[in-house]
């Protein structure tokens, strides 16, 4: 995942290569020695740092919905009181535009592989989820204070199956650039939220 600065850990570097593996080829594709020779060490050696690649996957999902979770919390709290609505907005978009576009694995093993979590980690991706989804309703509805809840809700939800499309955007090298896709994914999700208010 992409938050970290400084080196990756070899357990982030296991989890890097587990979800580039599971997206590449399914959960049931991989096997514990390949995903422990993508970084270098025996497959049993991975027993080290995860009991299995149930752990790997839990891991995966579960960490990336608290980390956009986090992320927008810091977004919110740092903006508080020095940001319009728009700005905080445009933030928001920003931030899951970087995840859509470096974490592309990740996007491609939740919609696949979801349903293989326990019942309790799905449960909590869920619950993260949730959150993340109200924090985006209240900014948008301070921006568009007619659309109403519903509307917006729905309007969130539609933006994130946008910015998610990236897996289906062709090979990274077939894209525009990712300064210019990122751009391009701005002015279509903020498009797509006025697209809403107007028809509210």
């Amino acid at each position: 995942m992409t938050t970290r600065t400084d080196a990756p850990t070899r357990r982030e570097q296991i989890l890097k290569e587990a979800a580039r593996l599971f997206a590449e080829r399914g959960f049931h594709g991989v096997g514990v020695d390949e995903i422990g020779a993508a970084v270098g060490i025996s497959g049993p050696g991975l027993y080290r740092h995860f009991p299995g690649k149930d752990a790997m996957l839990a891991e995966l999902l579960v960490g990336i919905s608290g980390q956009l979770l986090t992320g927008a919390k810091r977004r919110l709290a740092e903006a508080e009181g020095v940001t319009s609505s728009e700005s905080l907005l445009d933030s928001l978009i920003e931030g899951h535009i970087d995840f859509a576009l470096d974490d592309r694995p990740l996007i491609t093993l939740h919609d696949r592989e979801l349903d293989r979590l326990r019942d309790t980690d799905r449960k909590l991706v869920r619950q993260l989820q949730r959150q993340y989804v109200e924090l985006w309703v209240e900014v948008v509805r301070e921006v568009y204070p007619d659309l109403a809840e519903p509307s917006a809700r729905s309007a969130v939800h539609s933006v994130f199956g946008l910015l998610n499309s990236t897996p289906h955007l062709g090979r990274p090298g077939s894209l525009p650039g990712r300064g210019a896709t990122a751009e391009l994914l701005h002015r279509m999700a903020r498009g797509a939220f006025a697209a809403a208010a107007s028809a509210g």
